[in-house]
């Protein structure tokens, strides 16, 4: 009974890393966000859609009702990608993953609405500790300070995240995970599309490595990981495990982009990343 809880606690933690790519690769493919989203849709979309016809998964939805959640699902992890792309190219990889990993404790304040759980009043007191640490992020505050712009469209893609979560959680257990990161894919490249026509894709060829990387290790098999372990932990769970991502982001950009955090990164990631541990124990416990 460990070994296979050890087994999945292993499978979300390379999906976070696997998913922590997107840190480095947001950063460094210099076309806009919302071009490069749409190419990273696609190419995952194809890519899953290989994989599932070879483990012949039936594609078809088990109920017309599930239809416009998951349209709904997939607009919020658009919205998601793009806005955390923003972030990234706006601040850095290490301030671009930290404000996005606000999302737990707003998966934590949200769950109730969602799941009809109860709420617990140690999300008042976490979500301060969040606030303060996004303080220490970037203490001097002005819009025209771009850290502030890549903080601020983290805070949105956190939330983006943390809603399209709750919505699928609804549904892990009647769907493929793959299935349901397919569909995603499928509805992001159809709202995305229009954007080849009014947005520079002449970087395109020479991006093209680092696009199929982006759909292939950190959309197909990433996410897939991630919405598949949505089964064996609770939403709020999944997102206080996987928080471990910042710290991958971090030091994949470290070695690749020769980002170094300042002072302030430290002690405000750290804060944020308090909560996450105190979410952690708290589940466990209870």
């Amino acid at each position: 009974m460990q070994n296979n809880y050890l087994d999945k606690l292993l499978g979300l933690i390379v999906a976070t890393f696997f998913i922590s790519t997107s840190g480095v690769l947001g950063r460094y493919i210099s076309m806009p966000s919302e071009v490069i989203i749409f190419f990273r849709a696609t190419f995952a979309m194809i890519i899953l859609f290989v994989f599932l016809k070879y483990k012949r998964v039936d594609f078809k939805l088990k109920s017309s009702k599930h239809r416009l959640p998951f349209l709904i699902a997939g607009v919020f992890m658009g919205v998601h990608w793009v806005t955390y792309f923003y972030a990234l190219k706006l601040s850095n990889v290490a301030i671009g993953m930290l404000s996005l990993y606000t999302f737990p404790v707003m998966t934590a304040f949200l769950e109730p609405l969602f799941l009809k759980v109860k709420f617990n009043p140690i999300y008042i007191v976490l979500g301060i500790l969040v606030l303060l640490g996004l303080y220490i992020l970037s203490p001097d505050f002005t819009f025209e300070s771009t850290t502030i712009q890549g903080i601020l469209f983290g805070l949105v893609s956190a939330l983006c995240y943390a809603i399209r979560i709750l919505i699928l959680k609804q549904y892990v257990h009647q769907y493929n995970g793959v299935l349901l990161m397919f569909y995603q894919t499928i509805i992001i490249s159809i709202c995305l599309l229009p954007t080849l026509f009014f947005m520079d894709i002449s970087g395109f060829q020479s991006q093209l490595p680092y696009l199929l990387l982006l759909a292939f290790l950190t959309t197909a098999i990433g996410h897939s990981l991630m919405v598949y372990s949505l089964q064996f932990f609770t939403a709020s769970t999944t997102s206080i495990i996987s928080s471990i991502q910042p710290i991958f982001g971090i030091i994949l950009a470290y070695i690749f982009l020769s980002e170094i955090p300042t002072l302030n990164t430290f002690l405000g990631g750290g804060l944020i990343l308090a909560t996450v541990v105190i979410e952690s124990i708290r589940s466990k416990k209870g």
